[in-house]
């Protein structure tokens, strides 16, 4: 391989057909006369073409394709022809080069020599020990693509970060949700999965059904088993935010919600029953009262609240500051919209008052199908205080217009898998973490369950990756009429 060109922070690099180099690959570019190193990373790839060799190709093809001889070629020639067609140029990205110390530092301002300059593909580990990556948790993610060798991050990069899984369906964005959840869980995590394809339950049982290492620390909560509260619990700030966010209550009914809530609170009567009389009979303007009355129809059937003031689910019977890690997985897929968007309110501002009265320790919140129910006026505020809450998000979704572009820009790790639409990798090329170039050329050939991660988790260097299987079972998987295996002509 030979520096070609350079146009601003890109290389052009020259390759033959037996350079076994793949894109996303990482190359070391040697200055053996400046004695400097530089990394470089393949975002694309073409072949070397110019009209002469386009012509020499058309004519070689019509001799070949008119001729019934064998050509006689003693300086095997033809060979030699066949190499340079096949020539490949490597479109690449300067990303830093090696100080004195053997670490990577951002300083591209140096040419490095077309003549004097020695190429080589840069294995992980070798780009892992000058990124000086190591950490106490690792998570095996899987393995790279070009040498198959294993690849870790560690959980404590993502520790107070907010993540982003984005692809097309089926690409495997749940697949390496789940394994993320699983590394988190063993090392003393404390999750929530908000899960609209019920299919997280998984985890709990290894690929061939019997409980896994984790199945005593996943507690599954549905809307019918276990996923209840009491008013009282659940408090006057997180009602009032479900009743104005998630079921659109005027502000004039909110002001009578309020008067209502103290009078029963000054009355220790905070009951269900006791809600519905008072709203039913409250004193107030009848326009007011019907939207409090059709409100509390929704919530008493939704089936989330009990109708007495103690018992229900509490968060911090299990998130305890034990180190046993565990994760609550919120069943959503059999709920109606409206009361997915409840759920969704009233957990979230419920967490946010026992982690800042330091009642729980802080939390992993994972978002599977982000898209279906993010709405700007409760996660905003989790997003730009995340840190200072204790919670720190993962939204999954193959909907990456869904996701505001704050979100993105205050995004520490992204995951991406293939996209092939557009104006989908548009969006997100002008708000990731990495050049536009690399993430549009790399995510739209990313084969099955293959990623492009870029953030802090990688030392703020794109790679890419080929996901781990699962140990455990895989739910959620696509459900076919067809089935080969049973189809009898």
């Amino acid at each position: 391989m030979k520096v070609l060109t350079k146009n601003s922070n890109e290389l052009v690099i020259l390759a033959m057909k037996s350079d076994s180099i793949h894109k996303g690959d990482y190359l070391l570019i040697e200055d053996n006369y400046l004695n400097k190193k530089m990394i470089a990373q393949i975002y694309d790839e073409e072949y070397l073409s110019s009209q002469s060799l386009v012509e020499d190709i058309v004519r070689d093809e019509i001799i070949t394709s008119l001729s019934t001889e064998s050509l006689h070629d003693p300086l095997n020639i033809a060979k030699m022809s066949n190499m340079i067609r096949d020539a490949r140029i490597f479109l690449t990205k300067m990303r830093g080069s090696i100080d004195g110390n053997g670490k990577i530092s951002a300083d591209i301002r140096w040419i490095p020599s077309r003549v004097n300059s020695s190429l080589r593909r840069l294995t992980s580990i070798e780009l892992s020990g000058y990124l000086g990556r190591d950490g106490l948790l690792p998570i095996k993610m899987g393995c790279t693509r070009g040498d198959k060798e294993s690849f870790e991050i560690y959980a404590e990069d993502l520790d107070g970060k907010l993540n982003i899984l984005t692809g097309k369906k089926e690409s495997g964005k749940s697949h390496l949700t789940k394994i993320l959840i699983s590394n988190l869980i063993q090392y003393g995590a404390f999750v929530i999965v908000f899960d609209l394809n019920d299919e997280y339950g998984g985890i709990s049982k290894n690929c061939d059904g019997s409980p896994s290492s984790l199945e005593k620390r996943v507690k599954i909560l549905r809307s019918d088993s276990g996923l209840n509260f009491s008013l009282k619990y659940c408090g006057k700030a997180a009602i009032s935010n479900m009743l104005r966010n998630a079921l659109e209550t005027p502000n004039a009914s909110m002001r009578e919600f309020f008067r209502i809530w103290d009078w029963l609170e000054n009355r220790n009567n905070l009951k269900m029953e006791a809600f519905g009389k008072a709203v039913n009979t409250w004193n107030a303007n009848e326009l007011v009262r019907d939207a409090l009355v059709s409100r509390f129809h929704v919530m008493q059937a939704s089936h989330l609240f009990l109708e007495n003031d103690y018992g229900g689910f509490r968060f911090e019977d299990i998130f305890s500051n034990q180190n046993d890690g565990s994760a609550i997985v919120i069943s959503m897929g059999k709920m109606i919209p409206i009361v997915r968007r409840m759920v969704v309110e009233l957990i979230l501002n419920k967490l946010v008052d026992l982690l800042e009265n330091d009642i729980i320790p802080p939390i992993f919140l994972f978002a599977e199908e982000a898209h279906m129910y993010i709405r700007e006026t409760y996660w905003e505020d989790i997003i730009t205080r995340m840190r200072h809450f204790g919670i720190y998000p993962t939204f999954i979704t193959n909907q990456p217009d869904a996701i505001g572009d704050g979100i993105y820009r205050q995004a520490d790790n992204i995951f991406l898998f293939n996209f092939t639409n557009d104006s989908d990798l548009e969006k997100i090329s002008k708000v990731s973490l990495a050049d536009s170039d690399t993430v549009k050329s790399l995510v739209k050939t990313l084969p099955h369950r293959s990623c492009l991660i870029i953030g802090k988790v990688v030392s703020d260097l794109p790679i890419v990756l080929e996901v781990a299987p699962l140990d455990t079972i895989a739910l959620g998987e696509t459900k076919k009429f067809f089935k080969i295996q049973e189809l009898k002509f």
